[in-house]
């Protein structure tokens, strides 16, 4: 996506992470639905995400293409996205997908944690490695005139066992892969989760190395502070001159005595 769209995209995804304690099977589906009601129409696709159009007058339209068929937490996201600026008409398609994506990854971890997200991790690359070994396989699921159940059923019996929330995802990607083969979705898909786990890493630099009891307090408080078990790991950096700079998914705590003097700097000069 290019910089207007992508701005678009973290406000959906910021408008997102609030719900995501009431992440479903169902709130991905719908949020799937309202990608295919797009993808049906390029015409009101370009509704839309027409420029010229007022955002409210965009959001609007879409709130009453949905009403009643999904629920409030979908139905605010996708007009919330609709009343945003996309470089490109499919952008919108595109990051609502995105959010589904986002959707099924914290349902697995509101279940189970981080060995939510490995599990679904693993379930989805285990899909790739036995598609990507079998040709026959995937001119199965590439072939046209096959059915989507016909397609879904046979992606699902590839890899028993796999978590609800991986079978979600096999089954959109065997059903609806959007112009890619299923495989390459399934791909998107893992990339998705891969960066959702990111939240459970904490990278720290710090100007020297800490002791063993400055560890485990840090360790602490950052948990106490996520809300979460992180994985935590420390590098050396005496760049930073004192003080320490946590990085936990997007976000970065710079609380550095070098970011200060910057700050300083950036003061002096305005």
């Amino acid at each position: 996506m290019s910089g207007t769209s992508q701005t678009s995209l973290t406000e959906a995804q910021r408008d997102l992470e609030p719900r995501l304690e009431r992440a479903s099977g169902t709130m991905a589906r719908e949020l799937f639905a309202v990608v295919d009601l797009l993808d049906s129409s390029a015409g009101l696709r370009r509704a839309l995400t027409d420029p010229s159009r007022e955002s409210e007058q965009k959001a609007q339209l879409m709130r009453r293409l949905l009403a009643g068929k999904v629920g409030p937490d979908v139905e605010q996201l996708a007009a919330r996205a609709a009343g945003d600026r996309w470089s490109d008409a499919r952008d919108l398609s595109d990051a609502l997908e995105d959010l589904a994506i986002t959707v099924v990854a914290a349902d697995a971890e509101n279940a189970d944690g981080k060995a939510g997200l490995d599990r679904l991790e693993n379930d989805l690359f285990w899909f790739t490695q036995v598609v990507e070994g079998r040709h026959d396989v995937q001119r199965a699921l590439d072939e046209p005139q096959a059915s989507p159940d016909a397609k879904s059923t046979l992606a699902l019996r590839l890899v028993p066992g796999v978590s609800p929330q991986a079978q979600l995802l096999i089954d959109r990607a065997a059903r609806a892969p959007r112009g890619l083969k299923p495989v390459a979705l399934v791909e998107r898909f893992l990339r998705r989760v891969a960066a959702r786990q990111q939240r459970w890493i904490a990278e720290v630099a710090v100007s020297r190395p800490l002791t063993d009891d400055q560890f485990q307090r840090l360790q602490q408080g950052l948990n106490r502070l996520y809300g979460r078990d992180l994985k935590v790991t420390v590098r050396q950096d005496p760049q930073l001159l004192g003080g320490l700079r946590v990085s936990v998914g997007d976000e970065v705590v710079d609380a550095s005595v070098l970011n200060r003097l910057h700050e300083l700097q950036r003061r002096l000069a305005g």
